[in-house]
């Protein structure tokens, strides 16, 4: 097998390894070590250059919220504070209990809602840190 045809299969393992577990658990990386022949250093070093892998699972409840400039002048870092101190977590951070775990995006294109998070698939909007506090506290 080439160079070329490996990196392919290489992403499309990887892909497949994520899809099936929600992240890439490490014996994944050495079991796609040995069917493409690349070092697990390697592949480690591959996974972490994209952002679409992860190498830990996600939580229940996945947050992502908004740092477009909409959200950011107005309020999401407040946002964010309130939601750090709620669940004591920060951004690519998972909560203990594997419940929620909260990731940043650049924009949610909820501009007129801002600022604005999605937990799963429901975007709430127009947010106070009283606001989120009480609607974190709806998923516990």
């Amino acid at each position: 097998m080439n160079l070329k045809s490996q990196q392919g299969s290489l992403i499309k393992l990887l892909q497949s390894a994520q899809e099936t577990y929600g992240y890439i658990p490490e014996p994944a990386i050495y079991n796609i070590s040995e069917l493409v022949g690349i070092s697990p250093a390697e592949i480690y070093g591959v996974i972490t250059f994209y952002s679409q892998f992860r190498l830990k699972p996600l939580g229940k409840y996945v947050i992502k919220i908004c740092e477009g400039t909409a959200c950011h002048v107005n309020g999401a870092r407040e946002i964010l504070r309130a939601i750090k101190n709620e669940l004591g977590i920060g951004i690519d951070e998972t909560t203990d209990d594997g419940l929620f775990t909260m990731l940043s995006v650049a924009c949610l294109g909820c501009c007129s809602l801002s600022p604005v998070i999605m937990i799963n698939d429901k975007t709430y909007g127009k947010l106070t840190p009283e606001k989120i506090r009480s609607i974190l506290r709806e998923y516990k």
